[in-house]
């Protein structure tokens, strides 16, 4: 993990120092686990969906076929294996 630079704003000096284990365990507590990422992928590819449910009325013209393509891809993200390098889909 990298040094911490510490302003001292009344001197002006800066000093670097590593990270105590104390500090480095709060970090590691505030990462967000793989589970919590994926909730929040699932969340936002929900709102995607939603925000093209138009598109799939009864009374709208047909869907084409570069939506279903696109909605069909959102559907599909939980199948990729790296919740950190997420590819998603252009909208059309």
């Amino acid at each position: 993990m990298a040094d911490i630079v510490e302003h001292n704003i009344q001197t002006g000096k800066t000093t670097t120092r590593d990270y105590t284990q104390a500090e480095k365990d709060a970090i590691a507590d505030s990462m967000p686990t793989t589970e919590q990422k994926w909730k929040r992928i699932r969340q936002d590819r929900n709102q995607l969906l939603k925000d093209t449910d138009y598109a799939a009325l009864p009374d709208s013209p047909e869907m084409s076929d570069a939506m279903k393509t696109y909605r069909q891809a959102l559907r599909d993200l939980p199948t990729q294996s790296d919740v950190d390098n997420i590819t998603w889909p252009s909208k059309p």
